[in-house]
């Protein structure tokens, strides 16, 4: 593939770049001080003798709901996933049974205080890593107008921050609990430079109070909220109209589960078939004016984590797409999380399972990643070497080693409860910007994803990787890519350092 091409090309990468531009996934993340500011002052004004009694009923919440999704069949029909609103009247396309809010955990005032402690941070980790991930594959791309539906007590939002701090200059969000609304509002009250926010109890109750133009969000983001709606057919009505009050990019996120990444499958599914199916048909028209339709912002692709927009190579494998980030535990989750008779770790580890879409063509014409890159064997960097170089290379390999093992180990210092008494400000950390664009990642073919943990065996890495089998990315491939010190040292050298989430060159 990309070793057949011409060495006449100009390289797009060097090997330091291409590590950098693969190198998504991220290590303990720790929870901003204001967020974690924030929770604290919350639950203190909210203090309760039974909140350990509330996290555990709130946990036992979360599991039923978990039942109610597995009484859904694990596999859809291609036709309910494709079109369910078929057999529908036109006239009831967008009249749901089960809309969020309706069922599933209604959020009143003891649930919201548990969810506060216990899951805020750990939702907000896991969004502030797909929007970081969105960040580096689309660099040209800054949320304006935002619509965050099933909002909570504000992950998302906080998250969303973090990542665009001088973009947003609006924020919608949607929820129909008042009480997570309320404590929303509250953890944002010491906030200064907020965009513009506005709340809503539905979709419906959103698109009744604006106008037709202003419905359009350069971002939608939906996060751990689709599982509470146990219908399929709603939920997928529910994403059909996300997706029209999306102008650029739609972020879905859900629990790192079977049954939340079988979620994720069947709206990655219907979108990708719906605007597929809208292209065929102004294509085939045959007066100009329909064909006129067409435009750059026609169809959809996958910014994140499918390298291509063709069927899932995971579908009836038994094998589930997901990721997971690990992160700090905050001061409020060590004192509410019970454990089973150990002490509670510094640290948790959340999964979760996620898509994001833009509208338009997926960019075909870049260049992969390896084209014009030429590797030297081992045996051929050996013999390059001067004898001057020994001494070097040995202390070179030995810093590798010590490397290799502190990743591995992935050795943290827990201190959050000495950064939270940090004296702060609202100026933003702009360092980490520059080492970003070094190496960034655009949307395009030739990359990989790394869907599992690396398996290393001693001088060979072993890699389950998602990739695209063609330039344009219709069509897609799960394979377990081998590479080994001997035949390609640099490309190892980069396997060793690969993390489950990370991009893969081809």
């Amino acid at each position: 593939m990309a070793s057949s091409v011409s060495g006449t090309i100009v390289p797009r990468f060097t090997a330091d770049t291409l590590r950098s531009a693969a190198k998504l996934s991220q290590g303990c993340h720790v929870v901003p001080v204001r967020l974690r500011r924030a929770i604290k002052k919350y639950l203190r004004e909210k203090e309760d003798p039974h909140m350990k009694r509330k996290v555990l009923s709130l946990s036992e919440s979360f599991h039923e709901v978990k039942e109610v999704n597995l009484l859904l069949p694990r596999s859809t029909s291609k036709e309910l996933v494709e079109d369910p609103l078929k057999s529908m009247q036109s006239s009831k396309r967008w009249k749901i049974k089960s809309a969020y809010g309706d069922i599933g955990l209604k959020y009143r005032d003891d649930e919201t205080i548990a969810y506060v402690a216990s899951r805020m941070p750990a939702v907000y980790a896991a969004c502030y890593r797909v929007l970081s991930e969105v960040k580096r594959r689309l660099p040209d791309f800054s949320p304006a107008k935002v619509l965050d539906f099933g909002a909570g007590t504000g992950s998302a939002m906080w998250a969303l921050r973090e990542v665009w701090p001088k973009s947003m200059e609006k924020i919608n969000l949607i929820e129909p609990s008042q009480s997570m609304q309320r404590a929303g509002q509250r953890l944002i009250k010491d906030l200064k430079d907020l965009p513009f926010i506005q709340s809503y109890g539905s979709i419906q109750a959103l698109t009744q109070s604006i106008s037709k133009s202003e419905r359009q969000h350069d971002l939608v983001i939906a996060s751990y909220v689709l599982g509470e709606i146990p219908s399929l057919k709603d939920r997928i009505t529910v994403v059909r109209q996300l997706w029209d009050l999306t102008g650029d990019v739609l972020i879905l996120i859900e629990p790192g589960t079977p049954e939340g990444s079988n979620i994720i499958s069947q709206m990655r599914s219907h979108i990708l078939w719906m605007e597929s199916r809208k292209i065929r048909k102004l294509e085939s028209a045959s007066h100009k004016s329909s064909k006129s339709l067409i435009t750059m912002k026609s169809g959809a692709f996958i910014v994140a984590p499918c390298p291509h927009d063709g069927r899932c190579p995971l579908y009836n494998t038994g094998k589930y797409c997901h990721f997971v980030q690990r992160l700090e535990r905050t001061t409020s989750q060590r004192a509410y999380k019970r454990s089973r008779g150990k002490p509670l770790r510094g640290y948790e580890d959340e999964k979760f399972s996620y898509v994001a879409f833009r509208r338009g063509r997926r960019p075909s014409r870049e260049p992969w990643p390896l084209n014009g890159m030429k590797f030297d064997t081992l045996k051929e960097q050996h013999a390059k070497r001067s004898p001057e170089d020994l001494e070097i290379d040995y202390e070179d390999q030995i810093e590798s080693e010590v490397d290799d093992d502190e990743q591995e180990q992935n050795l943290v210092s827990y201190n959050s409860d000495i950064t939270e008494t940090d004296a702060i400000t609202d100026d933003d950390d702009d360092s980490g910007e520059e080492a970003e664009e070094r190496g960034r990642a655009d949307v395009g073919s030739g990359w990989g994803r790394i869907i599992y943990s690396p398996i290393r065996r001693g001088k060979r890495v072993e890699m389950d990787v998602c990739r695209a089998t063609n330039r344009d990315g219709t069509e897609g491939l799960f394979d377990r890519i081998v590479v080994t010190q001997s035949k390609n040292p640099t490309l190892h050298h980069q396997a060793r350092r690969s993390l489950w989430g990370d991009l893969w060159p081809f």
